[in-house]
């Protein structure tokens, strides 16, 4: 059983942030995914920077903009996971786009990141089908978007190339504009659930504690990225960022409102 298997098994309501590796820079990218940890998440998801985040709103895109300023390659965020690693048993993914992995190679990020501490890859523009012509992940789990949009058919096949979690997105759109959980979740994860057994996280648009608990209501995990994204970027020049973004989660968006 993977690491991102054995945290859904143990934990019915599962907290999953996403930070932009590199925002504001890869020291302080560690030092926050540790406070996350510590804060009560039980996985994060690690955003690699990409020039055309087509999935992500503004919020998530000035992030990645900033963090491809300072230059790192993928060998830089496995160091950062492999510090993380060190440090703690949080669930761990990377979150990013097929051009950069096909750069990188999919079979060598599969292999590396398994040894830095890696524990599964969301690809978000990578359709099932085009997975189907490419070498599986061996190592990784491999995490896809479903939609509300999505039909039985693809929720099906969405559901077995899925492995640790599948992730559905509340809504139609891109990141970091307020989702109506109660609109279109509870009746997408009951159509995901006749196909798959896997663990479901929502994200996009998740972004108080009152969203996190309606999606616990009817899913094992929710995600939120925007929300602590753009805190970090308003804090970002703060000594102590990486412990005011942690008592942030827990005050904001895991405590009871």
């Amino acid at each position: 059983m993977s690491r991102l298997s054995e945290i859904f098994a143990s934990n019915k309501r599962c907290f999953i942030p996403f930070v932009t590796a590199g925002h504001p820079d890869l020291e302080k990218t560690a030092e926050i995914i540790l406070s996350l940890a510590s804060a009560g998440s039980h996985i994060v998801e690690i955003g690699i920077p990409f020039s055309d985040p087509i999935a992500d709103g503004p919020i998530i895109q000035r992030s990645s903009y900033q963090a491809l300023q300072h230059g790192h390659s993928f060998a830089d965020y496995l160091r950062l996971v492999r510090r993380v690693r060190s440090q703690t048993d949080v669930g761990l993914i990377f979150m990013s786009y097929l051009n950069p992995i096909l750069s990188y190679g999919l079979e060598k990020l599969d292999q590396e990141g398994r040894e830095a501490g890696l524990d599964g890859l969301l690809i978000s523009d990578l359709t099932p089908e085009e997975y189907a012509h490419m070498q599986p992940l061996e190592s990784l789990d491999s995490v896809f978007l479903a939609a509300p949009t999505s039909s039985d058919q693809r929720l099906k096949r969405i559901g077995e190339v899925s492995r640790g979690f599948l992730y559905l997105v509340a809504r139609t759109g891109v990141t970091g504009t307020h989702s109506d959980v109660d609109a279109l979740v509870p009746a997408t994860v009951a159509r995901i659930r006749r196909h798959s057994d896997l663990p479901i996280a929502v994200g996009f648009g998740i972004t108080s504690s009152e969203d996190v608990r309606k999606v616990w209501q009817h899913a094992e995990g929710a995600v939120v990225g925007s929300a602590i994204v753009r805190f970090i970027e308003e804090h970002q020049s703060d000594s102590n960022l990486a412990g005011q973004v942690g008592e942030f989660v827990r005050k904001n968006l895991i405590s009871e409102p």
